[in-house]
């Protein structure tokens, strides 16, 4: 027998139910079902928590009575929830859905960027030979790591701080270590799809992705990092997916966090959507309108479907991300979505 399904509230508080659509909550944000399921329990008994969809940021709810919904809806909603790690949800009512269940909801994944077709996204396949990822992976794996939630990072240059989105220009880090000298000589290669193109690098953040772990929807902070980002996968394959929305989501620098980008874009409908597969070894790069204006995200999947075909991804993925950190405002020609122009 499978999962339940249930339908995703269409606005407003939407007609009362046992189930409940609880955002900023799951996970990717570090917060287990069997967590989720103790909080929520004391206001009745909880039938079950389930994935609200792909995400691993969105949950359902199922009490056994509406009573215990509206109870719980009434304490939790907006505020501060001190036993899931302080972190403000977001909650509606959701109805278990009885019709068919869409099994459409994928994007088409490309195998190239001509397919992707979004402007300044290019991929070059097998960036590095084998030996060479086994190299990179030994040599990050003999340094230390910082635990997040879900992941596993460590930065160099600069260090990205994940709650202010930005980086201190201040605090220097020193050069960038020497395992990854080879891979920024070879980022040269990319100017010849883009004469344009930043190859003169000074961050790198490593991260570490176990199965079934991906990243939420974001552009990069513009006033962070100048316009070229580049993104080697090692060990591990997965999908990117991108969402370009017909108006611009920005965040001032006092508001600004995941959480709050998520759940804006959860409650936009009118985006385009696109997708492409990155195989270990390959190298991404985000340029000009792919950079500034596309949210990029990797779905929380343990198997992806490229082509027909059902790809799991490994024990591990990790990416190695390159920028050069911006030292003035940003003057990119998307002001819609950029946090040195609002």
């Amino acid at each position: 027998m499978g999962l339940p399904r249930f339908t995703r509230p269409k606005g407003g508080d939407g007609e009362s139910s046992p189930n409940l659509y609880v955002a900023n909550c799951g996970p990717a944000v570090g917060l287990s079902f069997d967590t989720i399921m103790s909080v929520f329990g004391t206001y009745g008994k909880v039938k079950g928590v389930y994935a609200a969809d792909e995400s691993g940021t969105r949950v359902i709810v199922s009490y056994h009575e509406e009573s215990s919904a509206q109870a719980a809806l009434k304490e939790l909603d907006g505020r501060p929830c001190s036993d899931l790690g302080g972190r403000s949800l977001h909650i509606r009512y959701s109805a278990q859905s009885l019709g068919k269940v869409n099994l459409n909801d994928t994007v088409p994944v490309s195998t190239s960027a001509s397919d992707l077709n979004i402007p300044g996204v290019y991929i070059v396949h097998d960036f590095v030979t084998a030996k060479e990822e086994e190299e990179l992976l030994a040599a990050v794996d003999s340094r230390p790591w910082q635990h997040l939630a879900k992941r596993r990072v460590q930065h160099y240059g600069y260090e990205f701080r994940y709650d202010i989105r930005n980086v201190n220009t201040k605090q220097y880090l020193g050069d960038l270590p020497s395992f990854v000298s080879p891979v920024l000589d070879r980022i040269k290669m990319f100017q010849k799809f883009d004469s344009s193109t930043d190859v003169c690098l000074d961050q790198l953040t490593v991260n570490e992705y176990p199965p079934g772990v991906g990243l939420s929807p974001h552009i990069d902070t513009h006033s962070a990092f100048e316009g070229s980002i580049f993104s080697l996968s090692l060990a591990g394959p997965c999908i990117m997916e991108f969402r370009q929305y017909s108006k611009g989501i920005w965040l001032s620098r006092h508001t600004s966090n995941c959480d709050a980008e998520e759940q804006i874009c959860e409650n936009s409908s009118n985006f385009v959507r696109r997708a492409i597969y990155l195989p270990p070894r390959s190298m991404l790069l985000l340029s000009g309108e792919g950079r500034y204006a596309w949210h990029h995200y990797i779905p929380h999947h343990k198997v992806d479907v490229v082509k027909d075909s059902e790809i799991r991804r490994g024990s591990r993925r990790v990416s190695l991300t390159l920028r050069k950190v911006r030292k003035g405002a940003c003057q990119c020609e998307f002001p819609h979505y950029c946090d040195s122009r609002n």
